[in-house]
């Protein structure tokens, strides 16, 4: 056969019959037509189940988000070409001289020096974090981190 507007239909399984109720016992939804027992639930217009507790359907309502927001202040990752550009030999690197020198925000409270690009200046870190590569690549220039 071919396949023609007319001879196209939907496959074997996808299409389900419509219940029809109400039709007698022979149906086989006879007597309560698929509603249960008695009782509110089994009339018409009597599905009514949150809608009078108003607090907790709000609450269902809201969105349920996953996981939680941590208070740990996370610090602020910094380079080490970032320090290279900004910072002349010998000088001290700390949070307040990061915020003075643009390099971090104001509002930041934690700063950490991670191993990224070359340092060829000599500098003294002072209570900031860095990571093992980053403290072995600036105590190899001669600098030091108290």
């Amino acid at each position: 056969m071919t396949l023609a507007i007319h001879t196209i239909k939907p496959s074997k399984g996808s299409k389900r019959g419509m219940k029809r109720v109400g039709r007698g016992n022979a149906s086989g939804h006879g007597t309560y037509s698929t509603r249960g027992g008695k009782g509110q639930t089994a009339r018409s217009g009597g599905s009514h189940r949150l809608h009078t507790k108003a607090f907790k359907r709000m609450m269902q309502s809201t969105p349920k988000l996953g996981g939680f927001k941590s208070l740990a202040v996370k610090p602020i990752e910094i380079y080490l070409y970032d320090l290279d550009k900004k910072f002349k030999d010998g000088e001290t690197v700390n949070l307040t001289v990061l915020k003075d020198k643009k390099i971090i925000s104001i509002n930041s409270s934690a700063a950490k020096i991670v191993l990224k690009g070359t340092l060829t200046k000599k500098l003294t870190v002072e209570g900031l974090k860095c990571t093992k590569g980053a403290k072995e690549a600036i105590e190899k220039v001669g600098g030091e981190i108290k």
